[in-house]
């Protein structure tokens, strides 16, 4: 598994789905539940910005205020994460998405894949993953699983039936 590509073509992906959603339709409610697509961006940034700090503790770091939310609030730490950047620009959350991704893709770029793929350094995860395992689950799944419902809004915009 090469998980600098799983991470570039998760992010390509993201970025193909989004380039056509029209800008006055970035705030309209229900396309995942009662979000938006600026509110599944500033979803999917904290999540971002969660990766960050799991690969920054492979660097020596203590865990970040966003993992240890993430690992204390639950579904909490969704509406709050989102909540947070509700009167940012939907272009103001798309340029933060974009640069916590920079930093994903700085920091997995520093992992051998033998680091990547040595399962039980996660252990809070599941003592038989590996990081590897954790980005395509976890960030990988998750934001093509996003890009789907995105999908689903567009075409709904553009009148097809489901």
């Amino acid at each position: 598994m090469n998980a600098k590509d799983i991470l570039m073509y998760g992010n390509r992906t993201l970025m193909m789905t989004i380039e056509d959603v029209p800008e006055v339709k970035w705030e309209t409610k229900g396309v995942c539940g009662v979000w938006s697509v600026k509110e599944i961006i500033a979803h999917l940034t904290s999540f971002e910005q969660i990766l960050v700090e799991v690969l920054n503790i492979f660097h020596g770091k203590e865990p970040g205020p966003h993992l240890k939310s993430w690992g204390e609030s639950g579904q909490n730490f969704n509406e709050v994460q989102v909540a947070k950047r509700k009167d940012m620009s939907w272009s103001e959350v798309l340029n933060e998405y974009e640069s916590v991704h920079a930093q994903t893709m700085k920091l997995v770029a520093q992992f051998s894949p033998e680091t990547l793929r040595q399962v039980g350094t996660i252990p809070w995860y599941g003592p038989e993953y590996a990081l590897d395992d954790l980005i395509v689950y976890a960030f990988y799944g998750h934001k093509r699983e996003h890009c789907a419902q995105i999908n689903v809004f567009k075409d709904k915009l553009a009148g097809k039936k489901d």
